[in-house]
């Protein structure tokens, strides 16, 4: 379900807060983690392409890009892989996340469509 901006919305999981403030997993994780039923209200609505598939992705290039000639072809092999287990895990295309800001104060991006359901 697409929500607007000023939209209520409650969290349908649990989700870790990371160093960037995303719930994507697009910084380190931290030790903190907002309730599923947390209410909230979007305040931010993005559009773009891949999905958590893409945003782990660009991570584990990061990680990786400094290594050594046989080991950045392994490497590379197994990037393949995560992309085609993209692709057809997880869908390809675009993608909608939201900013939220919640009743505690919190307010985290990047939440996914599916991690949030109508107040």
């Amino acid at each position: 379900m697409a929500y607007d901006t000023g939209a209520r919305v409650r969290l349908t999981r649990e989700v870790q807060v990371t160093a960037h403030g995303t719930a994507a997993g697009g910084g380190f994780p931290g030790a903190l983690f907002l309730a599923e039923g947390l209410a909230g209200i979007v305040t931010g609505v993005e559009q773009g392409s891949g999905g958590v598939a893409q945003d782990r992705l660009a991570s584990f290039d990061e990680q990786v890009r400094h290594l050594p000639g046989l080991t950045a072809g392994l490497f590379e092999d197994l990037r393949q892989q995560a992309i085609r287990a993209g692709v057809f895990g997880s869908g390809a295309g675009t993608r909608t996340s939201y900013k939220v800001q919640f009743a505690n104060g919190f307010v985290l991006d990047g939440l996914e469509e599916d991690w949030l359901a109508p107040l």
